[in-house]
């Protein structure tokens, strides 16, 4: 079957020069956005309940922007006030930059990686005493646990904001020829607001192993999976096969 319509489950880009739209264009399809899971902020009573001293840490890792509004919100609400001697590790540049919303940006306080999470453990492991404190979502990748373990690093997960479904009741009927997702919870939406989805002849897209096992977990067929060897994007993963399946 060929494809005619897309939906994306994220956020419309705000900028026109998005890939996406690119696609549309340059393949004459319509790209439809629509985010599938959304971010909830845990109250100060659920963190309380976690039994976390924020001032007993050192240093803080953060994965996302999310993590660092979540964090300086908590402390507000908790009334706690960051020492200016705490360390902030970061998972990027761009990362460490927006903590400027928050405090002064002092670069021998805060370390930005090169986008992994390998990184940033190879940047922490230069700092052994330091005692990390690491703002997450209730769903988050194994491997932060399991690398910060691997290091012997001293940490504390504080689990600070939810990934939630999000309500797609608005939508009556999936009538698109391609539905793509970027994450496990995605798939999980999927389910919980359409239970008697059938995949038929509706393609499926999935970006990252994670989010591959989830489709094939939940029963359906993956057709489409990035990143892969002749893909870095799903832009890209979807371009190669549009063009395979519409030229038939």
């Amino acid at each position: 079957m060929k494809i005619k319509r897309i939906l994306v489950s994220q956020p419309k880009p705000t900028t026109e020069k998005s890939p996406y739209f690119e696609l549309a264009k340059k393949n004459n399809i319509h790209i439809d956005f629509r985010p599938f899971i959304h971010v909830e902020e845990v109250s100060e009573r659920d963190f309380r309940n976690q039994k976390i001293n924020i001032l007993e840490h050192t240093a803080v890792v953060f994965t996302s922007r999310t993590a660092i509004d979540n964090f300086f919100r908590i402390c507000k609400e908790v009334r706690v006030t960051v020492p200016d001697t705490m360390k902030y590790f970061c998972i990027s540049e761009a990362t460490a930059f927006y903590i400027q919303k928050y405090i002064v940006y002092r670069k021998r306080k805060i370390f930005s990686a090169n986008g992994t999470f390998s990184d940033v453990i190879e940047i922490a492991k230069r700092f052994p005493n330091e005692k990390f404190l690491v703002p997450l979502s209730d769903i988050h990748k194994q491997e932060i646990p399991d690398k910060l373990d691997a290091a012997k690093l001293s940490y504390t997960k504080a689990i600070l904001y939810r990934t939630v479904s999000s309500d797609l009741s608005d939508i009556k009927n999936i009538d698109y020829d391609a539905l793509i997702f970027f994450s496990p919870s995605g798939i999980a939406s999927l389910k919980q607001n359409f239970p008697d989805f059938k995949q038929n002849n509706i393609y499926i897209g999935a970006f990252g192993k994670t989010t591959a096992k989830a489709v094939e977990n939940a029963g359906f067929r993956l057709d489409i999976a990035a990143p892969n060897p002749k893909a870095p994007s799903m832009t890209m993963a979807l371009e190669q096969f549009i063009k395979s399946v519409n030229k038939k």
